[in-house]
C-alpha cells in the first residue's frame, strides 16, 4: 500500500472533461488511463516507447503515454480513443479504418487511428509518405500496413471535403 502523503495532485482534461488526480509520481500516464480512469481503449504493449500502442493525443499532438510520467500532463489536453468519438457518430479516421478493414487483431489499432488523427491535425493535405513517416513507431503485427494507410488517406479526403477539420 502505497504512502498517501507520496501522492501528487494533477489537473488536466482527457477526452474534454476536467480530471483532478492524486496519484503516485512514479505511475506512467498509461497505467493511470488504465487502471485508474478506466480507459483501457489505450494499450500497455512494449512499455518503453517503442510500438505506439499507448499513442494518445496530448493537446493534438501523438504522444506515447507509456514513457511519460503522470506530472507531465498538467494541464494537458489529453484525447484517448475512448474520445475520439461524439457519441454514436464515429471520427472520419474510425470509420475510414472500418471501411478499408484496417483493423486486424485490434490491438495496435487505438494508437494508429489516434497517430492518423494528429498526422492530419499538423497536416490536413498529408501526402503517403508523409502519412507513412507519421505512423512509423506505431507497429503492427497484422498487417503490411497498406490499408492501414489507404484509411488514413480516406479520412483525410473526407475530412477535406466536408470542410470540417475534426481536429481534435
Amino acid at each position: 500500500m502505497q504512502n498517501k502523503s507520496n501522492f501528487i495532485k494533477v489537473d488536466c482534461e482527457v477526452n474534454g472533461k476536467p480530471v483532478s488526480l492524486h496519484v503516485s509520481p512514479d505511475q506512467t500516464v498509461v497505467d493511470v488511463l488504465r487502471n485508474e480512469l478506466g480507459l483501457t481503449g489505450t494499450k500497455k504493449g512494449c512499455d518503453d516507447g517503442n510500438c505506439g500502442a499507448c499513442t494518445i493525443l496530448l493537446d493534438g499532438k501523438a504522444a506515447k503515454s507509456c514513457s511519460m510520467l503522470i506530472g507531465q500532463v498538467r494541464n494537458k489536453k489529453i484525447t484517448t480513443i475512448e474520445g475520439v468519438s461524439n457519441g454514436e457518430i464515429l471520427h472520419p479516421m474510425q470509420q475510414a479504418f472500418i471501411d478499408t478493414f484496417a483493423i486486424q487483431c485490434g490491438f495496435c489499432t487505438p494508437g494508429m487511428i489516434l497517430s492518423g488523427i494528429a498526422i492530419l491535425n499538423e497536416n490536413p493535405d498529408a501526402d503517403e509518405e508523409e502519412i507513412r513517416e507519421g505512423l512509423h513507431g506505431n507497429l503492427c503485427r497484422c498487417t503490411g500496413y497498406v490499408k492501414i494507410v489507404e484509411a488514413v488517406e480516406i479520412a483525410r479526403d473526407r475530412m477535406n471535403a466536408g470542410g470540417a477539420k475534426n481536429e481534435i
